[in-house]
């Protein structure tokens, strides 16, 4: 969908298809039929703006065969949907039964890394619509924090200039320009916004930002005013916004809290549990850990990194950080200028969700989807935004 911003901007709302996860091209064929376009029709517009996730093997099939790239612009363009963002953050396998530590890998180290982020980069940037020439790809921190030293920092470093350069060499043969945008995320090298500073100022500043993700924003206890004017201040941009809420338990100490959040302790993703206690923040890498005992304090409250759905939280005594999506907001576009002008819907743990709050089949998936794209779009309005057919 897209939006007029009072000062003429325009801005863009999708939602990220790493919700359904495929693997090869015709998985991606398969999901803009079977999701995108019922999604798009339950909303009434015209136009729907889907953040693809391309997995390796899609990537790598779409930038090899011009035809397999003409196949998926022509069902793009057939059911109504536009590109101009990309979630190039999981590689491979998000969709497995286990994903965990995996969709860390591979890491900014790993030239595998910006080779497949180039191969993204030139896709956006053939898939991009004709009136719009600036696309946004959200990537990982760097890297997950174990054994990232400065050794690492600065392979890292090296991998991401080298990537601007082919960037910079992309927009003088297309005339395209695409930005990269390292999305903070709770046990990370790069794991609160203030973490991305350092990295993005050694980063030519037209190529790289941040992705703000609210449920990590949320999980890390930061405040979205104090958070987005540090990153002013350093002179760091935020090309790209995912749209998302963690989940909140106000009383840990519990023993019915903690047996809510016990239901969504699941095998699939991590979900990093943050508290903050006198200013220092505590954590552990998943919700299990957490409960266990012992690694968390239980006076205050704990977050954890498990995308609720924005119109559905749960059911109390547990809430979702929605406070934190709409602080954010405010801040991004309630100015007179916006702040970003890329945003996703990226609420990818349906199918992770406790059984009873799971949707049942493709309809029902797509009828939750419609429902957050819904409410992103009364939270836009509602900042005096203007939907555009």
């Amino acid at each position: 969908m897209r939006f007029r911003h009072p000062d003429g901007s325009l801005v863009h709302l999708a939602y990220c298809t790493n919700v359904h996860p495929a693997e090869d091209l015709d998985g991606v064929l398969a999901q803009l039929g079977a999701y995108c376009e019922p999604v798009r029709r339950r909303l009434g517009t015209e136009r729907l703006g889907v953040g693809l996730w391309l997995a390796r093997d899609a990537a790598r099939a779409l930038t090899t065969e011009a035809s397999a790239r003409r196949r998926l612009r022509a069902e793009l363009d057939r059911r109504g949907l536009e590109v101009v963002t990309l979630n190039g953050f999981p590689y491979r396998g998000f969709g497995a039964e286990k994903v965990k530590y995996r969709v860390y890998q591979p890491d900014w180290r790993d030239t595998e890394r910006l080779e497949y982020t180039a191969e993204l980069a030139g896709l956006l940037a053939e898939l991009l619509p004709p009136d719009v020439t600036e696309g946004t790809i959200s990537t990982l921190p760097l890297a997950w924090r174990s054994d990232f030293d400065a050794a690492g920092a600065a392979a890292a470093e090296r991998q991401l200039t080298e990537l601007a350069h082919r960037l910079d060499e992309l927009e003088e043969r297309t005339g395209r320009s695409i930005r990269i945008a390292l999305e903070p995320e709770p046990g990370c090298a790069v794991e609160r916004t203030a973490d991305a500073l350092a990295p993005l100022a050694a980063l030519p500043a037209h190529r790289f930002g941040l992705c703000l993700d609210t449920c990590h924003l949320a999980t890390s206890f930061e405040e979205p005013a104090a958070a987005l004017a540090a990153l002013e201040r350093a002179g760091a941009t935020v090309p790209k916004v995912q749209l998302s809420a963690a989940l909140h338990a106000e009383d840990p100490a519990d023993p019915a809290v903690r047996a809510a959040l016990a239901a969504f302790d699941e095998p699939r993703f991590l979900h990093q549990t943050r508290a903050l206690a006198e200013g220092v923040l505590h954590g552990t890498d998943d919700l299990g850990p957490a409960l266990a005992g012992g690694a968390l304090p239980e006076t205050v409250p704990w977050r954890a990194h498990f995308h609720v759905p924005l119109h559905a939280p749960p059911a109390p005594p547990l809430t979702s950080t929605m406070d934190v999506l709409r602080g954010s907001l405010e801040v991004l576009l309630g100015q007179e200028a916006p702040r970003s002008r890329h945003f996703e819907v990226e609420t990818y743990t349906w199918q992770a969700l406790p059984p009873e709050a799971r949707p049942a089949d493709a309809a029902q998936l797509a009828d939750g989807i419609a429902a957050e794209l819904a409410l992103a779009r009364d939270l836009f309005r509602d900042l005096g935004l203007k939907e555009l057919p």
